[in-house]
This record gives structure tokens, C-alpha cells and sequence, in this order.
């Protein structure tokens, strides 16, 4: 099991039985595709472009300030 997945589970382990956590989890996705269900493709589309250009940005914020942090120790 991947460390997000235990973090994410964490607060419920011990706390639910197996079977209802597996049953939140179905519930949820089934949710969620009948939510995008009402959504146009194109809504969707642009939505994960849209993400994706949230990512590059903060890359470039990165890089940028990596590129600061090196410069400043050269000098």
C-alpha cells in the first residue's frame, strides 16, 4: 500500500469495518461518475488542461527559485 493511501485511510483504520470502508469507496466512485456524467466532454477536457497548466506553473515558480538559491551561492 502506497504512504497517500495509508494517509488517507489512517483516520478511518481500526475505526470501520473492511467490508464499510470498501463500501465508502465504491460509493464514491460511482459518485463521482455520475457527477462527470452531467458534465459536456469539453468541460472536462478543459478542465484537466487547465490543471495541467496550474502544474507547469508552479514548476516554473520552482525552477525560478531553485535557479535564485543556486546563483545566490556562487556569489
Amino acid at each position: 500500500m502506497t504512504e497517500a493511501k495509508r494517509s488517507r485511510e489512517a483516520p478511518w483504520a481500526g475505526h470501520l469495518p473492511e467490508e464499510a470502508r470498501e463500501h465508502l469507496k465504491t460509493a464514491r466512485d460511482e459518485f463521482h461518475k455520475s457527477f462527470e456524467g452531467m458534465l459536456p466532454p469539453e468541460f472536462l477536457e478543459h478542465r484537466r488542461a487547465a490543471r495541467k497548466e496550474v502544474l507547469l506553473a508552479a514548476r516554473s515558480l520552482i525552477d525560478h527559485a531553485l535557479k535564485r538559491m543556486d546563483d545566490a551561492g556562487k556569489a
